[in-house]
């Protein structure tokens, strides 16, 4: 895409990045995921592998409806925290363990954030453009992205962290 022109064409770029950048964190994390030794680490990032492609879907549902072509932009982003989290939890991990479980954790959280800022960006500029449902939307899958880092920051806090400094 060109230099944007409108809110509009940034908000349309946004989309894309976004689709871009969850189609490139499932792929890192169905690389990880085998990896975590924490039962309850494993469950959550399976399923949100899942609660991605329906992220996903909502964004192609929003691209088609705006009249757009329904296509992916790369996002360099995202690229280069992928990049890092599997050096990170695969190419140079420690051993299987709590501490490989640490920084997978820390890896997700991440990727998380930066998915947090461009939802939430997202949904400001849909809710600016009057596009109420996208920004329904948009805000939906924000919170959700939320609450997963929220249990992640728990779980570190509560086990994985404390396992990794006994062992």
């Amino acid at each position: 895409m060109s230099a944007p022109d409108s809110l509009r064409d940034l908000y349309n770029s946004e989309l894309t990045h976004l689709w871009s950048a969850n189609d490139q964190m499932t792929g890192a994390l169905k690389r990880i995921v085998p990896r975590c030794s924490d039962p309850d680490l494993k469950t959550m990032l399976t399923k949100s592998v899942d609660s991605i492609a329906t992220h996903t879907g909502v964004l192609k549902d929003m691209i088609a409806a705006s009249g757009e072509k329904v296509a992916k932009e790369h996002c360099k982003g995202m690229a280069g925290l992928v990049a890092e989290a599997t050096t990170h939890a695969i190419t140079d991990a420690p051993a299987a363990g709590p501490v490989l479980d640490a920084v997978i954790i820390s890896q997700y959280q991440r990727m998380t954030h930066y998915a947090i800022a461009g939802f939430g960006t997202a949904a400001s500029y849909a809710g600016t453009l009057g596009l109420d449902e996208d920004k329904s939307k948009l805000d939906q899958v924000t919170g959700s992205l939320y609450r997963c880092d929220e249990y992640l920051t728990k779980l570190a806090e509560t086990t994985v962290n404390i396992e990794a400094k006994a062992g």
